[in-house]
């Protein structure tokens, strides 16, 4: 088979293939779609153009001792915009990453991506109703279903799900218990906790290990959760000598409720805290760093029957990691995360797991804080599996291997959907 012809058939399985997208940010539209308003589902080109990719990225253009960050805060989302459109992608070429991807949607969405202000962008986006745009933006990035993050920990989410128990359901949505506070900031988390009914202790004295799993277990129930997610610093050990609370709720909380319920404790490691780096950036302060793949190996090892979906932030920490998923079937490697979400990165990555990995892992999630980023980010996505798995079946028909359509179309189903579904049933 020319090699041609072989790209041909991937194309046509990628662009057949329905995605479930593991891991986004976004949400129904019964959280709210009016920003302003207090609403959680974000979209359209304000949105898309003020991400923090590009606040972060005007702000190498035009650095706070021109443009003070409180002075931009201060600006209206629609100022904020037409100031990145200008610097971004007026006066300078949007071939960056998240540049390229504002394009790419403008562009799939049948709009012209070389406008010169964002004035016909706003008007064809005010026409759109948010139910509605939600069906549209999942069908040109083929995608089915879309896995939400809820900060339980957030008191404005969490109050839209106290007042409203059907505020998650929706057949194109499915929710994930957010729950970082409970590991990276414990003695707040307890306070948090009594306030809500769930008596808990930083010394972890009296019934705190049964009110925490009672609590993960009564939010898990309301949300119907299909796993737990956490977002780590490149600082998370397993076990902590130093952070013995820590270990306590793993190893006597969270661990057994998840084993119980059979759910997935996701975790995403390697992001340095805006703090820690320009906080004054806000969502744009954070870093990346390196992390201990040794401590995921220990959960995996010490905790067999339940289950890790496991990204990191940092390149270098790939190898490992993915080496380390070679050893244990109760992890599930996913995604290329953040930093890590430019194309040259993801071709690397995705090479590196198939050869390793065969076909045994996800390759990708979409992260997207925006609705409309769904479309750019499964259609850049879409063009480096066709490249990539083009070379590898190529590899293996110069042996002598008859590589068929079915094939081809299983696989790539397996990399985009069936993976993530069937270690949700195991």
């Amino acid at each position: 088979m020319d090699r041609q012809t072989l790209f041909t058939q991937v194309q046509t399985a990628l662009d057949q293939q329905p995605i479930t997208d593991l891991h986004t940010h976004c949400y129904t539209p019964k959280f709210g779609a009016s920003p302003n308003a207090g609403g959680l589902l974000l979209w359209g080109v304000d949105e898309l153009v003020t991400y923090h990719y590009l606040v972060a990225e005007v702000y190498r253009i035009v650095p706070d001792t021109v443009l003070p960050y409180e002075k931009f805060w201060a600006m209206p989302k629609q100022a904020q915009a037409d100031h990145i459109w200008k610097h971004c992608f007026v006066e300078r070429s949007p071939i960056s990453e998240a540049g390229r991807g504002v394009l790419t949607t403008l562009a799939k969405l049948g709009l012209d991506p070389n406008e010169k202000d964002l004035s016909g962008y706003r008007k064809w986006f005010a026409q759109q109703d948010p139910d509605k745009y939600v069906d549209k933006v999942m069908e040109l990035a083929h995608v089915d279903q879309i896995t939400m993050t809820n900060e339980v920990f957030d008191d404005h989410e969490r109050g839209m799900w106290l007042k409203d128990k059907n505020v998650g359901v929706d057949s194109r949505f499915k929710a994930v218990l957010r729950i970082d506070k409970l590991l990276r900031a414990w003695p707040e988390a307890c306070a948090k906790l009594t306030e809500w009914g769930y008596d808990a202790r930083p010394d972890f004295s009296g019934d705190t290990e049964a009110n925490v799993r009672r609590f993960l277990e009564d939010w898990i129930d309301r949300m119907d959760a299909i796993y737990v997610a956490m977002s780590l610093p490149p600082e998370f050990r397993f076990p902590d000598p130093e952070n013995e609370a820590g270990n306590r709720f793993i190893r006597n909380c969270l661990m057994p409720v998840l084993r119980d319920r059979k759910l997935p404790w996701a975790m995403m490691i390697g992001s340095r805290n805006r703090v820690q780096v320009n906080p004054e950036l806000r969502d744009a302060g954070d870093m990346v760093g390196k992390s201990e793949v040794l401590s995921v190996v220990n959960l995996c090892r010490e905790f067999r029957q339940n289950k890790f979906l496991v990204t990191m932030l940092s390149r270098e920490n790939q190898h490992e990691l993915c080496v380390a998923a070679r050893k244990f079937g109760n992890m599930m490697l996913f995604g290329c995360w953040w930093f890590l979400n430019n194309p040259s990165i993801i071709e690397e990555m995705t090479r590196m797991r198939l050869e390793l990995l065969g076909t045994s892992f996800v390759p990708q999630h979409s992260d997207a804080r925006i609705l409309d980023q769904l479309i750019y980010k499964w259609d850049h996505t879409r063009k480096i599996l066709a490249k990539v798995l083009t070379d590898k079946y190529y590899d293996v028909a110069e042996i002598g291997y008859n590589v068929t359509p079915e094939q081809i179309k299983r696989d790539v189903a397996l990399l985009l959907r069936e993976n993530f579904r069937d270690f949700l049933k195991r």
